[in-house]
């Protein structure tokens, strides 16, 4: 009985703790929806605190007929997309030989891969690589210096490593090569951590706004996270007078455009949640 009364004010507790973490982590997405729908005078005025007030849908209307927006909408869809791509496919080929027992001098090959994530050489060699290769205002610049993460490459090779051997040396016997034996084999078998691992890289580059502000020039190449950073500082050292700021709203477009920029997460996260947690998983089994 003193078991069972601990166990449920345990439970009580915890249901309570994630009640309250629950509420902290949507508070600041409805809010930012309210703003986006609220009116003019409501949000100038500092009237919406959670739900919206007099219900209009300027601001995204403003939002759309902004050509830069939807441009850079459109420039981080593609930066993202392609990115993961090769991400995915560089670091499911890397991965692959680091997995193998019998690969030449691999425990000094992880050595210097580990010593990677302790040894950052900063981002001013980083540039001056990415000058030196003539990448800047490319989407090269976005995608080569970041191609292979350390930690998804050491989840997907503990992935590789926990699949069973004889898979591989059926394969072997019926005179599979080493790329048949990865592409048409060990990555279709792969999907669950190859979903995980893609989850970080799609969140990586779908938040990433660092890397372009220095890489790229060309403003018809910034991502929407870019973006959403000039909206800030150009709205808060714009000085506007209060005449100004309720005719433009300013608050209400760049919410609107923070909502739209949650759209894709919001679609893709629930279906490749549970394969996130086991990526985490896994890349705490082996290193």
């Amino acid at each position: 009985m003193v078991g069972e009364s601990k166990a449920n004010l345990f439970g009580i507790i915890n249901g309570l703790l994630l009640c309250c973490i629950a509420l902290i982590t949507v508070y600041p997405i409805v809010y930012i929806f309210s703003i986006s729908i609220s009116d003019t005078a409501s949000v100038v005025q500092g009237k919406v605190t959670l739900f919206p007030k007099g219900i209009n849908f300027d601001a995204y209307i403003e939002v759309l007929k902004d050509q830069k927006i939807p441009r850079a909408y459109l420039n981080t869809i593609f930066y993202t997309a392609f990115g993961t791509f090769v991400n995915l496919l560089l670091t499911s080929i890397a991965a692959y030989p680091l997995s193998r027992p019998d690969f030449i001098w691999r425990k000094y090959w992880m050595f210097g891969i580990v010593l990677t994530m302790f040894l950052n050489p900063g981002i001013i060699p980083n540039y001056l690589i990415v000058q030196g290769l003539g990448l800047t205002d490319t989407v090269w610049a976005l995608v080569i210096p970041n191609a292979i993460w350390t930690m998804e490459l050491i989840i997907l090779k503990s992935f590789y490593e926990n699949m069973s051997s004889q898979v591989r040396e059926a394969a072997v016997i019926d005179g599979a090569s080493e790329y048949r034996i990865l592409f048409q084999i060990l990555i279709p078998l792969s999907k669950p951590a190859l979903a995980s691992i893609g989850l970080f890289y799609f969140m990586g580059h779908w938040n990433s706004f660092f890397l372009p502000m220095i890489y790229l020039n060309d403003s018809s190449m910034y991502p929407l996270q870019v973006v959403l950073r000039d909206m800030l500082i150009f709205d808060e050292g714009s000085g506007k007078n209060l005449v100004d700021a309720a005719a433009l709203a300013p608050q209400a477009k760049k919410n609107a455009t923070i909502v739209l920029s949650m759209i894709p997460v919001l679609m893709i996260y629930p279906f490749v949640q549970k394969y996130f947690a086991k990526g985490v998983m896994l890349g705490s089994e082996k290193g």
